[in-house]
């Protein structure tokens, strides 16, 4: 537990800047109340069937995928009127190894849209959406009818995974994916770390 909260924590900094206002997000949560309420008798259930048989999951949307350059990430936002991609001023490089972070503003269903980019190549898509457009049970219910019933169900999030891609639809309303290959890497990475960490830190306490 202790290993995959320093996992988490590490991809959360990425992300830290740009959350939501806290105003705005109480705001977004009322508007989510009645589905909320739908959900919050449900227990989270964990997927039944071996990987090779949940349904195929997709890892592009519009012209975006997991996977793409930063160069092509650019020049495919620039060209969809979806988003408001301003240019390098939207690109951050981050103090984590060899990542950068894609940051912009979205127009009619698409509210901000994030990309996580390790090694040059893209593992994160997030998209937060604009639930006076489209509502929670409208994209859960497309979810499921293309996709099957979710691998991980709770208030907070439905999530389908089969090994390679996970993709989540959460609150506020947000569809995200991510490339579990690349994710695991950094699953691992983390692990060793937080182990070199602590027996660094025993060494020094022997030292007394």
């Amino acid at each position: 537990m202790r290993q995959k909260n320093h996992v988490l924590i590490v991809l959360g900094l990425a992300w830290l800047t740009f959350l939501f206002p806290a105003g705005l997000y109480a705001q977004q949560a009322d508007e989510y109340g009645d589905v909320v309420e739908g959900y919050a008798a449900i227990e989270p259930i964990a997927a039944e069937l071996p990987p090779e048989d949940i349904p195929f999951l997709p890892r592009q949307f519009r012209q975006l995928w997991l996977g793409m350059g930063l160069d092509e990430l650019q020049e495919n936002l620039t060209n969809d009127h979806l988003f408001n991609f301003r240019g390098p001023r939207d690109v951050s490089f981050l103090p984590i190894r060899q990542q950068s972070l894609v940051e912009t503003t979205g127009s009619s269903f698409i509210r901000r849209a994030f990309f996580q980019l390790r090694d040059g190549e893209v593992f994160i898509m997030s998209f937060t959406l604009n639930p006076v457009i489209l509502d929670h049970h409208s994209l859960f219910t497309h979810f499921v009818e293309r996709y099957g019933e979710p691998s991980w169900l709770n208030p907070r999030e439905a999530v389908w995974e089969n090994g390679e891609t996970r993709i989540s639809i959460e609150r506020p309303l947000t569809v995200r994916y991510i490339d579990m290959g690349v994710f695991n890497d950094i699953l691992e990475e983390a692990s060793v770390n937080e182990s070199r960490h602590v027996q660094l830190r025993q060494e020094f306490l022997n030292e007394f």
